[in-house]
């Protein structure tokens, strides 16, 4: 007959050095999901740059690459791609951070053509700069559903790059058609040059007008232009200035928080956030939502995540990440808008651990109802540590850190 408490003992050791769940030494996802493949962007951004500046002050350029033979403009190419497709990172970058569709599809075509530039000149220095796009192109490719958010324009913005596109197309057309009226304009390239620097009020004087019809369509191009111009940088460039100024008081917003992974995420402020806050480990990020400027300003100088918006709100709860959030706790000095911000935490990720705070204990049923995994009524539980330091003298070591919190206990963000 076999010993039931031997059979369990094999049960436990085979549990403990047999698991079926496999837990895996290394997290790789820390090295290879979207965050490293922003930082790794932007180091090829840097080093883009680098190697640009470089080639752009060498007299001579040395091309021993495999590429020269069937690059036709590989002078040209190995001198400007450098800094030019680092200019055109930058942006990328930011979208990236914010995690635009549009921002990972020009990157994927950006990364393989400035793999050609080392691949022209081959270089010493210019092998880190492959080195590092041979890395990161693979995991764009493989981090491509991170980067999911179309970028929102309003109407205004539209309209004022499509009036930029049209004044380009009508100058560079209209200056091509009309170069037998111009000195010095003969090709398309001349046309564009002479559209952009008229447009940017340049105006260098190598190509000009010979006739009336030329002179006017030239005055045609300085108005529309500058005026396209005018318009899209307020229209596009406006929000940025605002939203940062915003930040300068705390006020920060939707997008600053879209790199924000397994996180702890706080709908709403009162009384238990300051303790809350110093609760949290060091190592857990933390990001806050409220709709009161003054306490938002007050944790951004402290510097906790803040988005300074409305805790009831699902679009908001999404610009938060709550979707890939460890935990929400939901802890207002008003139980009635806590009811609501459990609900839309729910609608927006039913899968998410929720924990209220109660702040009358009639209220505990209703929080429970609606969908918190766990509510806590904090006078409650004061109440019961007083009595229970009170009466008794071995308290659990962890009701004592309570009562007696370390002092030199910081911020977590």
């Amino acid at each position: 007959m076999v010993d039931r408490t031997d059979t369990q003992t094999e049960a436990a050791l085979e549990e403990l050095f047999y698991p079926d769940k496999k837990i895996p030494f290394i997290d790789w996802e820390q090295f290879s999901g979207a965050r490293p493949t922003v930082v790794l962007t932007g180091i090829i951004t840097l080093l883009a740059f680098v190697t640009g500046l470089s080639n752009l002050s060498q007299t001579t350029i040395a091309l021993n690459g495999p590429l020269v033979s069937v690059l036709p403009i590989s002078v040209g190419f190995a001198r400007f791609a450098g800094v030019l497709i680092a200019f055109l990172l930058g942006p990328v970058i930011v979208g990236l951070r914010r995690r635009k569709r549009l921002a990972w599809r020009v990157a994927v075509v950006a990364l393989p053509v400035l793999a050609v530039l080392p691949l022209t000149t081959l270089q010493t220095t210019d092998i880190p700069l492959l080195l590092i796009i041979l890395v990161t192109f693979p995991l764009l490719v493989r981090n491509r559903s991170g980067f999911d958010r179309s970028i929102d324009l309003s109407p205004l913005q539209i309209a004022s790059l499509f009036s930029i596109v049209g004044v380009g197309l009508y100058g560079t057309m209209g200056a091509y058609g009309l170069r037998n009226q111009f000195l010095e304009l003969e090709t398309w390239g001349d046309a564009v040059y002479y559209v952009v620097v008229t447009i940017a009020t340049v105006g260098y004087g190598d190509i000009t007008p010979t006739t009336p019809a030329a002179k006017w369509f030239s005055l045609s191009i300085i108005v529309f232009g500058t005026s396209a111009f005018t318009v899209a940088v307020g229209a596009l460039i406006g929000p940025a200035i605002e939203s940062r100024m915003a930040n300068a008081f705390g006020n920060m917003t939707a997008s600053e928080l879209t790199l924000l992974e397994d996180h702890i995420l706080i709908l709403g402020h009162g009384d238990l956030t300051e303790s809350l806050l110093d609760t949290i480990p060091d190592d857990t990020a933390v990001a806050v939502v409220t709709p009161d400027a003054e306490v938002a300003s007050a944790l951004d100088t402290e510097g906790i995540n803040v988005l300074t918006d409305d805790q009831t709100d699902e679009d908001v709860l999404r610009d938060a990440q709550i979707e890939s959030a460890d935990g929400v706790v939901v802890g207002s000095d008003d139980d009635a808008r806590d009811v609501l911000a459990v609900l839309a935490a729910i609608n927006v990720n039913p899968d998410v651990r929720i924990v209220a705070a109660a702040n009358e204990e009639k209220h505990i049923g209703k929080l429970a109802s609606v969908g918190a995994d766990r509510v806590i009524n904090s006078r409650t539980i004061g109440g019961q540590l007083l009595g229970k330091s009170v009466i008794e003298d071995d308290v659990d070591d962890s009701v004592a850190s309570i009562l007696d919190p370390d002092d030199t206990s910081g911020r977590k963000q």
